[in-house]
């Protein structure tokens, strides 16, 4: 084939798939996350019910949008589950919200929905000024006997439930039976962005989850890199920060079942290796990760998991690049970050146990290895140097005291702002 010719011929399938792309997207405008988080089981025997009652769930955004959709999961649900109604608005006080905000969400146009065991829906858009780093409020009617089997435990985020029964989505002074520090049932908010929108997802452990920080505080390192986006002059690109982190977590195991005698059972969540599709690569226009997984599969042998699993630093290696060559097939920008200091760490499982400690020095070699790895190696789209900005000079295999929360290994949150301000928002010009 001549040159004119084959030049002809991919000038017109580039104008064709340009065609195709605004056939099905014809205003230009693309869903990004502006608030996700990752879907756990319950605690074993600690299941909360509800029947014939309301959950107002509280959501804080990264991103602003005027159009907005829910993302409703029954992912480890055995049995289908109920929404008899659901509202979204914007929150004002506690459980209060602006009554002008008020929307009711539909599900094909119905005001009710069943979410198969297993599945998730998604909600019909609904018309709504969403403003970026703001609270909504997102009221889930259960009007049948509701056991919660799949949930976010560590929301560090006051929710509330209905003292009446029958359906209170609506409103505005919310009758407030108690308070919850978890998200039932609800893993996403989207809002409808321009082209050049998306979404950045921090994937991760504890450290990412927000454990140490101060509840209600939004003092996460994620909820700070969503700050200082919207501070800048990237947060006019309508990037949104998505934390899908999960305490315990790991990147090469499942949540270890047996653990402290079961107490923990599947909560600390599928490994990481697994849980990518969905937390990640699925999410709402992603485009980029930040992976912080991997301390947990150095930290837990000999201490929540037996000795003779012990992992070699060339196993989480070999687990990095298989994340980096998922997110390269899909097209999404993938940036790794060190593995912070765990001497002296410890976990109070209450008494009569002892606390559990983690740090020994052969843990500390894998630890080492790891980051040098991921600092030297260049395989990562970009790199964040945590350890470097948690670290104490004086002793580098600790906490530096002033970031420390208590437990000599999840920063506070002074040590989440430390970690927020080290991410160059030039990893994201290109948005």
């Amino acid at each position: 084939m001549n040159r004119p010719l084959a030049s002809t011929l991919t000038c017109g399938l580039i104008g064709l798939l340009s065609v195709l792309a605004m056939a099905q997207n014809p205003t230009g405008k693309r869903w990004i996350g502006t608030w996700a988080t990752a879907p756990q089981p319950s605690v074993p025997g600690h299941a909360q019910s509800f029947r014939n009652q309301t959950l107002r769930l509280i959501v804080h955004t990264s991103a602003g949008g005027t159009k907005v959709r829910i993302k409703i999961s029954n992912t480890f649900g055995d049995h289908p589950l109920l929404i008899g109604g659901a509202h979204i608005a914007r929150r004002t006080d506690a459980a209060e919200i602006d009554p002008t905000s008020d929307r009711t969400l539909k599900f094909h146009g119905k005001p009710s929905t069943t979410v198969a065991a297993g599945s998730k829906v998604v909600s019909d858009p609904v018309v709504l000024e969403v403003p970026a780093l703001s609270d909504l409020a997102v009221s889930l009617f259960l009007p049948a006997s509701t056991e919660v089997r799949t949930m976010h435990v560590l929301a560090m985020q006051t929710s509330y439930v209905s003292a009446e029964t029958g359906d209170s989505a609506a409103k505005v002074k919310f009758p407030v039976e108690k308070k919850i520090k978890t998200w039932p049932f609800l893993t996403g908010v989207d809002v409808e962005g321009s082209s050049r929108g998306a979404a950045i997802v921090a994937f991760g452990s504890s450290l990412t989850d927000g454990d140490g920080t101060d509840s209600d505080s939004n003092g996460r390192w994620p909820d700070v890199l969503a700050q200082n986006l919207q501070k800048s002059a990237a947060g006019k690109a309508e990037l949104g920060v998505l934390n899908e982190g999960i305490i315990g977590n790991r990147l090469l195991n499942d949540s270890p079942v047996q653990a402290a005698g079961g107490r923990f059972g599947s909560v600390l969540g599928q490994a990481g290796l697994t849980r990518f599709e969905r937390d990640v690569l699925a999410q709402s226009g992603a485009k980029y990760v930040i992976v912080g997984l991997g301390i947990n599969d150095i930290a837990f042998p000999g201490s929540l998991t037996p000795a003779t699993e012990g992992i070699k630093a060339e196993s989480i290696i070999a687990a990095y690049r298989q994340l980096i060559k998922r997110a390269h097939q899909r097209g999404i920008r993938i940036i790794g970050t060190t593995n912070p200091p765990f001497e002296n760490s410890f976990l109070e499982l209450g008494p009569p146990a002892p606390p559990i400690t983690f740090y020994t020095a052969e843990k500390e070699s894998v630890r080492q290895k790891v980051n040098v790895w991921i600092l030297s190696s260049g395989e990562f789209d970009g790199v964040v140097d945590l350890d470097g900005v948690l670290r104490d000079p004086s002793h580098p295999t600790q906490l530096l005291p002033s970031y420390d929360s208590g437990d000599h290994l999840h920063p506070n949150n002074a040590g989440c702002r430390a970690e927020g301000d080290a991410i160059p928002l030039a990893l994201f010009q290109s948005h």
